[in-house]
């Protein structure tokens, strides 16, 4: 039997897929690579660059021609022993090398800086996973916890005059307060319904910090955000009595305070890990995960929803809070622009990438996301066009993230991991 009109049809279903993928390329790519602004006198004109566009659109019909002409093979189930013994070694060395990684040689400012933005983004997305990867909660207005906690202790700070170890739990319990204040009026939404809502919620808390300046200082922010000490000994460039640098007889250096910082943040984010991980064995935890697998199925066990979700948007706003009390004082000045919906969007594709309800995912996420994109700050022109291909790229290699397996928090016998084919299909 002849295959070849079967090939020619093929051929031309690929040919035309190729194309209309580059179609969609060109509109994205002529307004964002191909039109560029120049000052003109006093003025700003559009000048128009081709050859960048057309190297693109020729990129993606060459390599969405390929992906389609490649072989399918079925994907396994499991993964094999070799990937899951990998995988049990990944997250210790990732803890050696976070604890050591001040003293490693040519770590300097910008690196340890780089190191607590990671860290922070990490703590961030483990939160974010209690909501979105453990419950099954599709919450796109996180940062307003991460503001809340942000400006309790900046609140706290400027009118009381408390320093950071004592609003840190305080920013951790208001901003768990606003979680359960969020849960409540989304009992009965769900999918783009619950979305919307949270999203809502997120532009409000950041317009009522815009609008109300007699107590958050309006679009001007908050400064003068004390810094942590430790054990009351301040970390001050100049040394001198009380300081951390003159109690241990050491020279002063502005490194020392960003190792404090390094380690404080990494502290935090290794406390939200510890909570996270002994929950998801508990109880409260397995209703979590009945929840976000069949809603239905949970209430027919007699499982409280109401208590689930509240608890929920509580532990993650919780964490959540405890990361913007950090930022509040690693940056020593806050305002409302730091708390754009962008920084809900990144959390939530750290959490999505990384892996649905899995910790080594999320953190592994992070560190190619913050990372990544702050080393490679020659391509910022271009950033935002190669975070959307990486996007595009990671959703069809690893449909369920770069951790697509996990194991389940309660087995009968020998526990072994769920594949990303099972797990997709509601049997985990």
């Amino acid at each position: 039997m002849n295959f070849s009109p079967f090939r020619e049809a093929g051929m031309k279903r690929a040919l035309r897929d190729a194309g209309l993928a580059a179609l969609v390329a060109a509109g994205l790519f002529v307004p964002l690579v191909g039109l560029r602004t120049e000052a003109v006198g006093h003025g700003v004109a559009l000048s128009w660059h081709p050859w960048p566009v057309a190297g693109l659109v020729v990129a993606v019909f060459l390599g969405r021609l390929v992906w389609l002409m490649l072989p399918r093979r079925p994907a396994p189930r499991l993964p094999s022993a070799a990937l899951a013994r990998a995988g049990r070694f990944v997250a210790p060395v990732l803890l050696v090398v976070a604890l050591a990684w001040p003293a490693l040689p040519g770590v300097g400012r910008y690196q340890l800086d780089l190191g607590v933005l990671v860290l922070t983004y990490v703590m961030l997305g483990w939160g974010l996973n209690i909501v979105v990867g453990l419950a099954g909660l599709l919450d796109l207005g996180y940062v307003a916890f991460y503001a809340v906690g942000a400006y309790s202790f900046a609140i706290l700070a400027q009118f009381l005059g408390l320093g950071f170890w004592v609003c840190l739990p305080i920013s951790g319990l208001v901003a768990a307060c606003f979680g359960v204040a969020l849960g409540f009026p989304v009992l009965r939404l769900r999918g783009d319904y619950l979305a919307i809502v949270t999203l809502a919620f997120g532009e409000i808390i950041r317009i009522v910090l815009l609008n109300w300046t007699s107590l958050t200082g309006g679009p001007n922010g908050i400064g003068g955000i004390p810094r942590p000490t430790l054990f009351g000994l301040a970390f001050t460039p100049a040394g001198g009595p009380g300081s951390f640098a003159d109690f241990f007889g050491i020279a002063p250096s502005i490194t020392q305070r960003f190792v404090f910082l390094y380690y404080v943040i990494l502290g935090l984010a290794l406390l939200t890990n510890a909570v996270t991980l002994r929950i998801r064995r508990l109880p409260l935890g397995r209703a979590w995960e009945a929840l976000r697998e069949d809603e239905i199925a949970c209430r027919a066990l007699g499982i409280d929803t109401t208590v689930t979700r509240l608890t929920a948007f509580a532990m993650g706003a919780g964490f959540g809070g405890l990361a913007g009390c950090f930022f509040a004082t690693r940056q020593g000045f806050i305002s409302p622009d730091s708390f754009t919906f962008s920084e809900s969007a990144i959390v939530l594709a750290i959490v999505v990438l990384g892996g649905l309800g899995s910790q080594l995912g999320v953190a592994l996420a992070a560190l190619v996301m913050i990372g990544g994109f702050e080393l490679a700050r020659d391509l910022a022109e271009y950033r935002m066009v190669v975070f959307g291909l990486a996007l595009v790229v990671i959703m069809v290699v690893r449909p369920r993230g770069l951790v697509g397996t996990r194991t389940p928090s309660v087995t009968l016998g020998a526990r072994r991991a769920i594949g990303a084919g099972f797990v997709a299909q509601g049997r985990g």
